[in-house]
């Protein structure tokens, strides 16, 4: 059998399509070549894992012979993006879509992930790069070789939800944004940026939901009943997990609705700050009015033999009202 112990080149491990280790119980990782994986037969507190990254058919089918896997986990490698779960004698398997990073929060990117489980030996296939697989295969993953392939595959699924609650931690970051941005002075046109975060939110919800179905089904008691009771209680938290992760999505979907109640009241704070000080305005303007409407009355005062100095104080007394109304306005907060 190809195998060596101790440090494997990270770089390469990271690059290759086929990636398998033999984990034991004092953290010791063997690497296992795809023309020795017949003989690899996990002993007590060894687990061996075999990691696809795209790989080619001749590569899956190779394993697949190798490890007598069932065809019916075969035909999930390919089989679309819902997630779901299945089940033999001797395997289970699950897929799982798992949130990708990306710069545009208006198309979240989703892998699929494919879990195939059997005696103590672990298969993961991905058409896309996942970056806890990638730091799986770089880094030292501690005594693995103590967990059963159930307990292992629950490891992997938790690491999956953890990609939801980072995306909805940067969504709730990016809401945080904004709703200082709607409380700061300047003008502040959100829309567009609730809109995204709408789309984000839902987005997030409709790749979170289907799940439902995969993790109910593990955490119920005729699953995998002859794996004794250990791998029953890391379904169970996993399922918990999973509920705690979907309550956090429609919480997100509840705060861009209440971002759109901030942004619309201070939208109306902004509209009748605006009116008052038109209003003002107006009253100022037509009290301004009514005096040269009175100057312009027909009789014959001594006011209109003063000429231009009589027209310069007019339009000085006009200054001056209108100067001591935007006073007055300000210190009783009329605008």
């Amino acid at each position: 059998m190809e195998a060596d112990s101790g440090a494997v080149d990270g770089a390469e491990d990271a690059r290759a399509s086929f990636f398998c280790r033999m984990f034991d119980a004092q953290g010791q990782a063997q690497r296992i070549g795809a023309r020795s994986l017949a003989a690899c037969q996990p002993a007590h507190d060894t687990l061996a894992w075999v990691d696809l990254c795209d790989p080619s058919d001749e590569e899956v089918e190779a394993v697949w012979a190798a490890w007598q896997l069932p065809p019916a986990a075969r035909q999930f490698l390919d089989g679309g993006t819902v997630p779901e779960v299945g089940q033999s004698d001797s395997c289970f398997w699950v897929r799982a879509v798992v949130v990708r990073a990306s710069g545009d929060k208006d198309r979240i990117n989703g892998a699929v992930l494919v879990c195939v489980a059997g005696a103590d030996r672990v298969v993961t296939f991905r058409r896309e790069p996942i970056d806890f697989l990638e730091e799986l295969r770089v880094q030292q993953p501690g005594k693995v070789g103590v967990l059963r392939a159930e307990s292992f595959v629950a490891t992997l699924l938790d690491r999956l939800l953890v990609s939801y609650f980072k995306a909805i931690d940067e969504h709730e970051l990016a809401i945080e944004r904004l709703e200082v941005g709607i409380l700061g002075k300047g003008a502040c046109d959100a829309l567009n940026e609730l809109q995204r975060l709408r789309r984000w939110a839902s987005r997030l919800r409709r790749m979170l939901a289907p799940h439902r179905v995969v993790f109910g089904a593990m955490s119920r008691p005729d699953f995998r009943p002859d794996e004794g009771r250990a791998a029953d209680r890391h379904f169970i938290a996993l399922n918990m997990r999973f509920e705690r992760a979907l309550d956090m999505v429609e919480n997100a979907r509840e705060q861009v609705l209440g971002t759109f109640e901030l942004f619309s009241n201070q939208t109306a704070l902004r509209t009748n700050r605006a009116m008052r000080v038109l209003t003002f305005v107006t009253v100022v303007t037509g009290l301004m009015a009514t005096i040269v409407g009175a100057l312009g009355m027909n009789f014959g005062t001594r006011l209109f033999e003063s000429d231009d100095a009589g027209f310069y104080g007019v339009l000085a007394g006009l200054v001056a009202l209108g100067a001591g109304a935007f006073v007055l306005g300000r210190r009783q907060r009329w605008f």
